[in-house]
């Protein structure tokens, strides 16, 4: 006998002709190691690094919720950078390197290759009213807290402080207009 998505397939010997005969089976349920993940998320826990320098500004930080993941969104005024994001021991400050306290059980390093001001004019774009709490994350299912790290040569830091080491994805998103937007996305659970 093979299995068929659709069920078994029995083979009958008829006469010299073997012929293949469908017959209505209950599928097995999965085991544990077929189980489908939690919210179809596969997206891992390595390190992520996608593009490359850019002199798009950074014009806020901000943060939702969502049912299978905790949402991270830098904004910025123009076609987005690169990042690195990755799960470290401590995330270190922009340029002194000094160890950026954070609320969690894993921390996840995000280095935006964007500055936090105007390369033309050196206005500043983002400057955070609270630096150790860039969005408020108090009693969320994944984030414990977000702070800015600092930003130096194109190079800006923001730390985030989440539950556990969980699954996570990076993108950018064009828009609106010519603004873009870097997502980071980190699951509530693997």
């Amino acid at each position: 006998m093979t299995q068929s998505s659709t069920g078994m397939r029995r083979w009958v010997l008829v006469g010299a002709l073997v012929v293949g005969v469908a017959t209505s089976v209950a599928a097995a349920p999965p085991t544990a190691a077929q189980a489908a993940p939690y919210c179809g998320i596969y997206w891992g826990s390595l390190p992520k690094t996608a593009g490359a320098m850019s002199v798009a500004p950074i014009i806020n930080v901000r943060a939702g919720q969502h049912a299978c993941y905790d949402r991270l969104v830098v904004d910025l005024a123009g076609p987005g950078g690169g990042t690195h994001v990755q799960y470290v021991a401590a995330v270190r400050t922009q340029a002194k390197g000094d160890v950026l306290p954070l609320r969690g059980g894993a921390f996840l390093r995000i280095v935006v290759l964007d500055p936090t001001h105007n390369v033309d004019t050196g206005v500043l774009t983002y400057r955070p009213a609270n630096r150790t709490e860039l969005v408020n994350v108090t009693g969320w299912r994944t984030f414990r807290q977000i702070a800015y790290g600092g930003s130096d040569e194109g190079y800006t830091t923001i730390g985030l402080g989440v539950r556990a080491h969980l699954p996570f994805r990076v993108f950018t998103l064009p828009g609106p207009g010519a603004h873009s937007r870097l997502v980071i996305d980190v699951a509530h659970r693997w």
